[in-house]
């Protein structure tokens, strides 16, 4: 800790995501911002003058000076990166999807377990109030239905829409429906992109639970929602506006609509706050590398499926 009693922090990869650890870090009571690294020299001065840190030359040095640091690379660069500041002692926050590979994946998790570091992985839909609301209201979910669209941006198509997208609602729909996935189909097309721009997945799960994920990576307008379906209780919920209702069934006969009590807040704050004190106090994150690699390994599924149906359309 810096003589201040603030975690010395640091973000490697100050692009569209990293720009945003860089400003909450400076931000938080909590913590301090150290300095960033990113492969452009140009960018890295700039938000490093914004924010009044330092531009390390390598992730190692940036390493040495920080106890934890935010891993915002595109992700089939997270393990180069997460695996030196492990062995520098940093704990780490790597963006979703933990990594391209569940066999990288565990070499990180291995890692860090050696080390007694925390990793907590950046599915930043836990931390909207939305997902705080149905954290306490979804008991046993029968069906969930999940719509994300987004316009074409090339940012991100290092990975298909499956791991860029989807990898969001796959983490949410795991937690809850708390239950092993039993059988999963999945469908999906290229169509600007060398993989997967749009995707439909169908996750059955042991408890009998459903989930249909619908995502697409070139869609005119951004829609990011969320329904869930348990006996007596239906609701519909908005994360981009963290706004929605439930509709519940009284005395088998009336239904009544209620919107939802949400306090509005900056998801990624939350998370990146969550995080700090998690390091501060060794707590176990709310999304841990557990969770991250579960999410991973479906995804990784779905991705297979799509791509050996996109094989067989080319012949």
């Amino acid at each position: 800790m810096s003589n201040q009693g603030k975690l010395k922090c640091g973000v490697v990869g100050v692009g569209y995501l990293g720009q945003h650890h860089a400003r909450i870090y400076s931000e938080l009571d909590r913590a301090e911002l150290v300095g960033i690294f990113d492969n452009n020299p140009e960018r890295a001065c700039e938000i490093a003058s914004r924010h009044g840190c330092k531009v390390f030359p390598s992730i190692e040095e940036l390493g040495r000076e920080c106890e934890a640091v935010s891993v915002a690379v595109p992700t089939d660069r997270h393990t180069q990166v997460a695996l030196p500041l492990l062995d520098q002692g940093c704990d780490l926050l790597i963006e979703k999807p933990i990594c391209t590979s569940v066999e990288d994946a565990e070499l990180i998790v291995s890692k860090a377990r050696e080390k007694g570091l925390i990793v907590q992985v950046g599915h930043i839909e836990h931390f909207n109030p939305v997902m705080e609301f149905m954290e306490t209201r979804v008991k046993q979910p029968r069906f969930i239905t999940a719509d994300r669209l987004a316009p074409f941006n090339p940012r991100g198509t290092e990975v298909g829409v499956v791991l860029d997208l989807m990898i969001h609602d796959i983490g949410v729909v795991l937690k809850l429906a708390n239950s092993a996935v039993d059988k999963i189909e999945a469908v999906g097309v290229s169509v600007l992109s060398k993989s997967e721009d749009i995707a439909n997945a169908r996750i059955q799960f042991a408890n009998k639970c459903v989930a249909n994920l619908n995502v697409s990576r070139v869609s005119l307008k951004k829609l990011r929602e969320i329904r869930i379906f348990q006996k007596g209780v239906y609701m519909s919920l908005d994360y981009m506006n963290q706004k929605g209702h439930v509709v519940r069934i009284n005395g088998g006969s009336e239904i009544v609509p209620e919107d939802v009590p949400i306090e509005k807040h900056e998801p990624l704050k939350t998370e990146l706050a969550s995080f700090v004190d998690c390091v501060i106090e060794k707590k176990n994150p709310k999304v841990d590398a557990k969770l991250g690699l579960g999410a991973l390994e479906v995804a990784l599924e779905i991705t297979r499926q799509i791509r050996s149906q996109m094989a067989e359309d080319a012949l």
